[in-house]
């Protein structure tokens, strides 16, 4: 038996419970606790010198054994318009897209899922980096890092 549920929001939170009778033993019920989140996105602000390398972690506050496990991609975006950067699927190496010449040799994917980039350039100002953790089809966790490059 299962339940299912469409158009999710967070008023649906709380505690379920499937109960049915069984010839001869009774009754027989389970609960489950359903706590539905908001999608959640952290916003940061990194700041890096001209020709130095540039390191954006994914996610800040997960271990790299915990993506590890996880599909995620890397993308830069300005204006409204995102280009994907880096794709990566569990027990896979990372596939670059070359779309980008402004990043094709100089993005690289750390083990640790953290994006580098060297050098950086003035072009990099302004541009904002995301990391998109798909935990799920329906639950994707991001990171956004708006990344200042300044001279020397």
């Amino acid at each position: 038996w299962a339940l299912h549920l469409k158009n999710i929001t967070i008023s649906l939170s709380g505690q379920y419970e499937c109960s049915f009778a069984t010839y001869p033993y009774g009754t027989k019920a389970a609960k489950i606790q359903l706590i539905v989140k908001a999608e959640e996105e952290q916003h940061y602000v990194k700041k890096v010198r001209l020709n130095q390398t540039l390191e954006i972690p994914c996610l800040e506050d997960m271990t790299s054994e915990n993506l590890s496990s996880y599909p995620l991609k890397w993308l830069v975006g300005e204006n409204g318009r995102k280009e994907e950067l880096v794709t990566k699927e569990p027990s896979c190496p990372a596939v670059y897209r070359n779309g980008s010449t402004l990043y094709r040799q100089r993005v690289h994917l750390a083990l640790n899922n953290t994006l580098k980039i060297f050098p950086t350039k003035i072009t990099d100002d302004g541009r904002v980096f995301s990391c998109h953790v798909v935990y799920h089809p329906e639950r994707v966790q991001k990171s956004s890092t708006t990344v200042r490059v300044f001279g020397k």
